[in-house]
């Protein structure tokens, strides 16, 4: 039962998409249809050298942002509040997890590499507005996304949590390495079972996993 190994932390921190709404509801397919009209339309590239290139850029920096952005000079700001600009209606509230975050005690803080008024929007569809203590955008790790070591250490500075009392969950396995480093519990959100040293627990249900926790 991991619940006991959870006793010590007085800080939950958790990544946005795909893991506070399932990857089902395919929100994130609009983001990425956007972020290839911007690569087109900043190289000159067909749509399909432009969604190569978007990988890409996720794949070695950790967001397309930072690729466009060491690559091609790219302004973050205008960026964000185009790729974000979506149909939230996929969303729906979800009560069962907006009582399993309420029962959680101490400090509940969301941490994404989109925009924090993109996250607050999502939020807001989920109907968990009221239960996060702060909301850290990429603009919050002065653009630097995870899992840069950077990106945590300007947002985990930020908030002037312990990491040593924190916990994290995400759906990228690749951004928490440094939190596990750090000395966090780290929890792994995704349908798919992934096994890795710098995870302690997975689940493919985060409201029923923090029922487990909680009581």
């Amino acid at each position: 039962m991991p619940a006991a190994r959870f006793l010590h932390v007085d800080t939950w921190v958790f990544d946005l998409d795909n893991t506070l709404y399932s990857p089902s509801v395919r929100l994130f397919d609009q983001i990425d249809r956007k972020m290839t009209d911007f690569v087109m339309r900043t190289t000159g590239a067909d749509r399909t050298e432009s969604d190569r290139l978007r990988h890409r850029y996720w794949r070695e920096y950790g967001t397309t942002l930072a690729g466009l952005m060491a690559h091609h000079g790219v302004d973050p700001v205008p960026y964000l509040v185009e790729v974000h600009d979506i149909d939230f209606s996929v969303l729906e509230p979800d009560p069962a997890l907006k009582v399993a975050l309420g029962r959680l005690k101490g400090r509940r803080i969301v941490y994404t590499n989109g925009s924090a008024p993109y996250a607050r929007r999502v939020i807001a569809a989920r109907g968990l507005e009221g239960l996060f203590d702060a909301v850290y955008g990429v603009e919050d790790a002065d653009y630097h996304p995870k899992p840069q070591a950077e990106a945590f250490a300007r947002v985990f500075a930020k908030d002037g949590l312990a990491p040593d009392r924190a916990a994290m969950f995400e759906d990228d396995q690749r951004n928490l390495r440094i939190p596990h480093a750090l000395g966090m519990r780290t929890v792994l959100v995704t349908p798919q079972v992934e096994t890795h040293a710098h995870v302690h627990h997975h689940t493919d249900d985060l409201a029923g996993f923090l029922v487990r926790l909680t009581g």
